[in-house]
């Protein structure tokens, strides 16, 4: 019993369950050794002892693990535990197509075929390795956070298939998605598997499924006497080529669906172009305008076991609206007689079913002729004394394949039995595909069962075998092979050898394309084109495409040149007089960068040009640099700001000198050089004098004042503001 906690294997601690479906349960764990998230399934505990399913799990588990494929959930490990087999598989984190239908219905229909394709994709490769999902719905498709999808459900679903369940004629899977064929009791094909594509498709356009009843009987019923609903009843807008496409995957007769999932796929392919939008509505061929003959019923008709087994679809039961008493009664008339008509097919079903003396017919795949005439002998059946031959790859020569009726039918006692043996693996002569993509080849070899692990592939250079096409192959063609034991090798062509690109820059046009005729370029598409260039002289290439060095296929690859038409002289506009804006404006668009000094002027308006340099006129390179004076008008003056003050130079008579004595005084200021202000006299009767004098400086500046007694030496200081001076 596995519980939250434990660790299986030793390996994988269980994290919490995920789900429970009819066959295992799933569990979230943790790969301790590789630190991820992985789903581990197992197989359910009613199960465990039949020994026969637990040999079959093993077998098709191990099978699964070869179904490498980005849109299938990845098998890591299988094992056994405590008699528990396992699977521990990717755990994929989103939701399944079933809820992703819910919640984004309705989708864009180029969302519905990538969707459909990636399906697709991977039941073509399960098939390729001769594995039948049997169980395709939307609820084992999940959808990953990324919107890629993963397909569920491989291994367990092929083993159990081959356990007692087929063997009294139960239909695995849900009754909505089951096959016309699966529903009349025979076995399930590739064809079985693309039926229900066909159903998830139509669910996918419409948002429900097309067929639905009050019991899984009545819902098989509908798969193989009904015809599918119009898409049209929901989606007035559908294209008919996408409806096409659903109506050929769910044709009731296996000769009108697609053969194989790749053929469908290719459908798809192309079910968006514009060509095939408006194409005709496809219609079945097979047995058309013809008599359908029915199969009797006898005693010894198989009939599916599996119609008393199923339960009832779960429905939500819709509350009846009030009705006048007259058509109340009418309605429960015909609930009745539906009811009725409904057990009695039910009740054909079990009597035919359920009859004495049936017995069911043993599997005897891969046993020799003498011991599977023994066990037939031993159930109470007749063996046809004539054995019948049919090859496969898969059971050794003289071992049985099969037998009619096929092993799990009930058929009444004593049923002859045939017997089909094997001759061994078929041998087919082996095909051309030369000439044919890598892609269509290995599709072409896998239809016929050749082992796309044995397909190899190499490329070479080659002149007459276009890119991506095979040249020649091994096997040859007509060669007698086994197409599961044969190795094929398939040489692919990469077109012509490219040739490296020389450098002819400075070159001339004319020794450019005598270059490349002789180097087998001539055929290229070449194009010159010319421009103007002021470092390249006229006639020479400027420059080329691919760039030297570059690998150039002959006949394919565009090659360009670039030649110079030499320098491009264009006249100065004459500007003078314009406004700033416009005259650089009309330099700019004559292709000149431009330089701006301003200077003072008399003569022109402020913001207008002076002049330019060189002048009007003059023939330059384009881009070269022309200057433009413009005027900031006339040049104002500023008159500085004085201020006065008032120094007092004060004189006192000398004992020592004369008796008379005199002292001169100038001053330098604002409005005087060195002139002369005063001149005072002396003696002992007037011995002490102060002389005021004004001074008027500019701001910033200073006034000088300067004094000299007598013949004595002068002195001077200079001051800027009042202040008092002593006559030394």
């Amino acid at each position: 019993m596995i519980e939250i906690g434990n660790k299986l294997n030793g390996r994988y601690l269980i994290l919490g369950t995920i789900g429970s479906g009819g066959m295992a349960n799933v569990f979230l764990a943790k790969d301790l050794i590789l630190n991820r998230e992985v789903a581990v399934k197992v197989l359910r505990f009613d199960f465990q002892d039949d020994k026969n399913a637990i040999r079959r799990f093993q077998r098709e588990a191990l099978a699964a693990t070869e179904l490498v494929h980005p849109n299938i959930v990845a098998v890591y490990d299988v094992g056994e535990e405590d008699g528990m087999q396992y699977l521990v598989m990717e755990y994929v984190k989103g939701m399944d197509l079933k809820r992703y239908i819910q919640t984004h219905y309705p989708m864009p229909y180029a969302s519905i075929v990538d969707i459909m394709k990636q399906i697709l994709s991977a039941v073509a490769l399960a098939h390729q390795h001769r594995i039948i999902h049997r169980d395709l719905k939307p609820q084992n498709i999940l959808m990953d956070e990324d919107g890629s999808v993963k397909i569920a459900d491989f291994g367990i679903a092929i083993a159990l298939s081959e356990t007692s369940i087929t063997q009294t004629n139960t239909m695995l899977g849900s009754v909505h998605y089951l096959s016309p064929e699966q529903a009349r009791g025979s076995m399930a094909t590739n064809q079985s598997d693309i039926y229900a594509l066909g159903i998830i498709l139509y669910e996918m356009l419409t948002g429900q499924v097309p067929f639905d009843g009050e019991s899984a009987v009545t819902i098989a019923l509908k798969h193989f006497q009904d015809d599918v609903p119009s898409i049209r009843m929901y989606d007035r807008t559908v294209p008919q080529s996408l409806e096409n496409v659903v109506l050929k995957a769910t044709a009731k007769e296996t000769a009108d669906r697609y053969k194989t999932a790749d053929e469908m796929l290719q459908d798809l392919e192309t079910v968006l172009s514009p060509g095939r939008l408006d194409e005709a509505r496809w219609e079945p061929s097979a047995l058309l305008d013809e008599t359908r003959v029915l199969t009797p019923i006898t005693e010894d008709t198989p009939m599916p076991e599996s119609f008393k087994e199923m339960a009832p679809p779960k429905k939500d039961v819709e509350q009846p609206e009030a009705e006048q008493p007259k058509k109340k009664k009418k309605l429960w008339l015909w609930l009745l007689l539906g009811l009725v008509a409904l057990v009695a097919v039910i009740g054909a079903f079990f009597f035919f079913s359920g009859g004495k003396d049936q017995v069911e017919v043993p599997d005897v795949t891969n046993q020799t002729e003498i011991v599977a005439r023994e066990t037939l002998k031993e159930a109470g059946l007749k063996i046809a004394s004539e054995t019948k031959t049919i090859s496969s790859d898969e059971i050794e020569k003289d071992r049985v394949v099969k037998t009619t009726p096929e092993s799990g039918s009930l058929v009444k006692e004593g049923r002859e039995i045939v017997l089909y043996l094997s001759s061994g693996s078929k041998t087919i002569d082996m095909i051309d595909v030369t000439g044919e993509t890598l892609r269509s080849a290995t599709r072409e070899l896998t239809n016929l069962n050749f082992e796309a692990k044995n397909i190899t592939s190499k490329e070479e250079y080659d002149k007459t075998v276009k890119a991506g096409e095979v040249i020649r192959q091994t096997p040859e063609p007509g060669t007698e092979v086994v197409p599961k034991e044969t190795k094929v090798e398939l040489i692919i062509s990469k077109g012509e050898e490219p040739i490296e690109m020389l450098d002819f820059t400075g070159s001339t046009k004319e020794a450019a394309s005598r270059s490349l005729n002789s180097l087998g370029l001539g055929d290229n598409p070449i194009t010159f084109e010319e421009e103007y260039s002021a470092t390249v002289s006229a006639g020479n290439i400027i420059s080329q495409t691919p760039e030297a060095g570059a690998k150039i296929t002959p006949g394919k690859t565009a090659i360009s040149f670039v030649v110079s038409k030499g320098e491009e002289l264009v006249k100065i506009p004459n500007v003078v007089g314009d406004t700033k804006d416009s005259a650089k404006k009309s330099l700019e668009d004559a292709g000149f960068a431009i330089e701006v000094v301003e200077e003072n002027s008399d003569n022109v308006e402020k913001d207008k040009v002076i002049q330019t340099n060189p002048s009007a006129g003059t023939e330059l390179a384009k881009g070269a640099t022309v200057t433009l004076t413009i005027s900031k008008g006339k040049e104002e003056v500023e008159q500085p700001t004085t201020r006065s003050f008032t120094v007092n130079v004060v004189a006192a008579w000398n004992e020592s000198g004369p008796a008379e004595q005199t002292v001169t005084i100038w001053v330098t200021d604002s409005s005087r050089n060195r002139q002369q202000v005063d001149q005072i006299s002396l003696n002992a009767s007037n011995s002490n004098q102060t002389i005021p004098i004004s001074l008027t400086v500019n701001d910033g500046e200073t006034a000088t004042v300067f004094v000299q007694r007598d013949n004595a030496a002068e002195v001077s200081r200079e001051v800027n503001s009042a202040t008092t001076l002593q006559v030394p």
